[in-house]
């Protein structure tokens, strides 16, 4: 955390615990308290021993936290992946519930962790599979939660942008859902995609529709509004913002609305990219609907840059919005210009 970073954040999600037989388990185990971390990787500069009662990424979070006590800890279950288990968990929710708290206040790092976040993807609707659970399951599942881990707990959820008529957002009850927890992370990101691989090329995090727009609906704005008129209060909202572009290639347009012949090339997965790769590779050189857009070579890509950051973080603190949350910290350049342009505009 040589980046200044953690002075500039106030939560962090720890992604992702699975849901497996309808109950919170963690997923990589190694990963998450075994590993031993060596003192130029960990945060305190000092080596992990192999009789420490916790190693891996909760020490190390435990270490960022007595470092920057201001920050505090969500353990988020779920994602794109691991969203298959929701279904079961919500024929009992209860059981689910209680199944989270004896995974995240784990007598071995119950001091990590501050909340809980469900990242179910998607509630009565399709992500990787499709749920068929009701629109009334993430509701019941958010109640149990709060019942289980109480008033003093942090408990979020990350839901779906799909401000469409009759999309994700109108498939489950995000209204009567949020009173039950602190906040939603309102993913407005990944919109558009070379998972559309002809195009046409459209900027993944639109703020707002524009003339063109591959799909009504698809954007910050109206998805916001959507959840609004639900009832969900605007100061439980928080405006996604993606550390990384999605391009496509065989674009010879400038502007979008162009065709593509498929994914561009990128570092772990073709279509897409950090902004600190991008920045460098293939500089924007337009901006629509509140964000970015380069075309270089035959490559077409969309990402937010700390000025297209500023304008949505403008826009959030004029709707009322409680603020924002990214994905992910890696996205970011060393010296954390990102994080530092959420920052700075929020304040």
């Amino acid at each position: 955390m040589t980046s200044g970073s953690a002075a500039k954040i106030t939560h962090i999600n720890y992604a992702f615990g699975n849901v497996k037989n309808g109950q919170c388990v963690v997923d990589d185990t190694y990963a998450a308290y075994d590993k031993a971390y060596t003192a130029d990787q960990s945060v305190s500069g000092t080596a992990d021993t192999w009789d420490q009662p916790l190693r891996g990424n909760f020490n190390q979070l435990r270490q960022l936290k007595a470092k920057y006590p201001h920050i505090k800890v969500l353990y988020s279950f779920g994602g794109w992946t691991y969203s298959g288990g929701f279904g079961q968990a919500a024929q009992n929710p209860a059981a689910f519930a209680k199944s989270c708290k004896q995974v995240v206040e784990d007598p071995r790092w119950a001091d990590v962790f501050d909340g809980i976040d469900i990242d179910w993807e998607y509630p009565n609707a399709c992500g990787l599979t499709c749920d068929s659970s009701g629109p009334a399951a993430l509701k019941n599942l958010s109640q149990a939660l709060r019942s289980e881990f109480g008033q003093n707990y942090l408990v979020t959820a990350a839901i779906t942008a799909d401000g469409s008529n009759g999309g994700k957002i109108d498939a489950a009850d995000y209204g009567g859902a949020s009173q039950y927890l602190n906040w939603y992370n309102v993913m407005t990101y990944d919109y558009f995609g070379a998972f559309n691989a002809q195009g046409p090329t459209a900027p993944h995090s639109p703020l707002t529709s524009y003339n063109g727009i591959p799909q009504a609906g698809f954007n910050s704005a109206d998805a916001i509004a959507k959840l609004k008129s639900k009832g969900v209060p605007s100061a439980k909202l928080l405006l996604g913002i993606g550390f990384y572009g999605r391009g496509w290639t065989g674009v010879t347009q400038s502007a979008p609305g162009g065709t593509a012949t498929g994914a561009a090339p990128g570092t772990y997965e073709a279509g897409i990219e950090d902004y600190k790769i991008l920045k460098n590779t293939c500089p924007a050189n337009g901006t629509i609907a509140g964000t970015a857009y380069a075309h270089c070579g035959n490559n077409w890509w969309s990402y937010d840059t700390p000025s297209t950051i500023a304008g949505k973080m403008s826009w959030a603190k004029n709707q009322g919005l409680g603020g924002a949350f990214f994905w992910e910290f890696s996205g970011d350049t060393t010296n954390g210009e990102l994080v530092t342009a959420i920052n700075n505009a929020l304040k």
